[in-house]
């Protein structure tokens, strides 16, 4: 992609499940100076972001517009003209009533360059989320597909029914009355099966199934409001055999994410192939201390080098590459804390002796007791402030212990910016965290924001009991705990809680 010259991609989003995103719309934002987003794109989407990104939320809901579309035009305009490369992510298809054409439109009279990358519509993934098949040889052969809002003076689209179709209303919900009087004048019969979804492919999905005659009743007493499809025909009777995403284990549960947004990634694919939704909201950010005091040439004579993170890893390694020092001069063995330390090691192809059968440092600590004499020279590369258990228990036993600060957590900034938003809009069912930090600095942003830390009847899930201590001891209920210190245990416990089990 050109990033010489501002141009501005126009991505749709889909209708909400972040996997239904396009690759061509991934390798947009990945590459994009700026972001422009509105409601219906899901927030885990950004975590393909670049970090230094600018992210500008545009939000559009019945009523409420963050930025009016003039504005939303101005803006493509004005960051393109700055030479930026500007990823404009709409909801499902920027050419199905997603005013992307309106946007082009803008972007052509200002002499700018575009391209349009397509989406998956919600005309046609949300009947299919809901188990509703928009065609199908035995009910429909013809799909018409239709907006719910329109310009006041453009009257009204007739539907006539010819016994064989498909009507899709896309945001039809505030106009049902209307619509259902409509295709009743066009013929369409009262008992003609109708289904209304609500949020789909989202967390919130709400399916309600009736006909022409009681579908606006059945709505009104579900309390299903926008933003919603409107589907009308003889498909929607294949519901009840072909409904799926009601029957996967994390349904309707949105699970926020604390952890920094490059480690969210794996968690967040995991939470959407269960049927949930992540909601990424890092609490922290790690940055390199700005000098280790530490003479790498000396990497050789320690017998072990100890690694209680895959940040460690990372950090270590960026610090070899920095110094311009060859990763063969490490003599010693190298302990791992879990299997993600660990594979984080073997990915620069560096074997791990040690991986301690419970993934906590009184484990590690516990069998490094048989493999270090006194005498031994230790090196344990890790975070500012990172528990004393390991350096204080092998300097106890006569271990010479060396501790390398590589980096410190610090508040993630841009999360300020967020959390209050976020939070308030949406519902949140479990907050998860990883480690201690990540439960200290998202406590402060709620603080600073003056927002309640657990919003409705979420539920706090942690990673080990250390995790969990420090939760409890800063007044946070935890319900559920890993005792298996990995994001996919995480997960499993929060799946046994959600079925009620122990």
């Amino acid at each position: 992609m050109n990033k010489k010259k501002g141009i501005v991609y126009l991505v749709g989003a889909g209708p909400g499940d972040a996997s239904l995103l396009t690759l061509k719309g991934l390798w947009c934002l990945e590459q994009a100076d700026v972001v422009v987003f509105d409601r219906l794109a899901c927030e885990y989407m950004l975590t393909f972001c670049r970090p230094d990104a600018e992210l500008i939320y545009v939000g559009k809901e019945t009523n409420r517009h963050t930025l009016k579309q003039e504005e939303i035009n101005s803006l493509l305009v004005t960051k393109a003209r700055e030479g930026k490369v500007v990823c404009r992510l709409k909801g499902g298809d920027p050419f199905v009533f997603g005013r992307g054409g309106e946007e082009a439109e803008s972007l052509v009279d200002n002499g700018l360059p575009f391209e349009i990358v397509p989406g998956v519509t919600s005309a046609v993934a949300v009947p299919a989320y809901a188990g509703i098949p928009v065609t199908h040889r035995d009910h429909a052969s013809a799909l018409t597909v239709i907006t719910g809002h329109r310009r006041s003076d453009t009257g009204s689209i007739p539907l006539k029914e010819d016994g064989s179709a498909t009507a899709i209303y896309l945001m039809g919900y505030e106009n049902l009355n209307a619509i259902i009087s409509g295709l009743l004048d066009e013929g369409w019969k009262r008992e003609t099966p109708a289904a209304l979804i609500r949020w789909g492919t989202r967390a919130e999905q709400q399916t309600v199934v009736g006909t022409l005659a009681n579908i606006e009743d059945l709505a009104r007493d579900a309390e299903c409001g926008p933003p919603a499809v409107f589907v009308v025909g003889d498909v929607v009777t294949l519901r009840e055999k072909l409904m799926w995403r009601e029957k996967q284990p994390l349904f309707g549960k949105r699970i926020l994410i604390t952890r920094p947004r490059h480690q969210a990634r794996e968690l967040a694919q995991e939470i959407i192939l269960q049927g949930g939704e992540p909601l990424c909201l890092p609490a922290i950010e790690l940055e390199a201390t700005a000098d280790c005091g530490f003479d790498f040439s000396q990497l050789p004579i320690y017998d072990w080098l100890i690694f209680t993170s895959a940040n460690g890893v990372f950090f270590f390694l960026e610090q070899l590459r920095a110094n311009k020092i060859d990763v063969r001069c490490l003599r010693g063995k190298l302990a791992a804390i879990g299997p993600a330390t660990a594979a984080s090691l073997e990915q620069y192809g560096l074997n791990v002796d040690l991986i301690p059968k419970k993934y906590q440092a009184e484990s590690l600590l516990e069998e490094l007791k048989h493999l270090t004499p006194p005498g031994t020279k230790v090196l344990i590369p890790r975070a500012q402030g990172a528990r004393d258990v390991l350096p204080e228990g092998l300097t106890a036993q006569g271990v010479q212990v060396d501790i390398l600060t590589l980096y410190r957590a610090v508040p993630a900034l841009k999360s300020r910016e967020w959390i209050s938003g976020f939070m308030k809009d949406v519902s949140v069912d479990y907050l998860t965290f990883t480690s201690s930090s990540t439960v200290r600095s998202y406590l402060s942003l709620c603080n600073s924001e003056k927002i309640s830390p657990l919003p409705g009847e979420c539920r706090v899930a942690c990673i080990g009991p250390v995790t969990a201590a420090t939760a409890r001891e800063l007044g946070l209920p935890v319900h559920v705990v890993a005792m298996k210190f990995t994001a996919a245990d995480l997960l499993a416990a929060i799946i046994a809680d959600v079925r009620g089990e122990k």
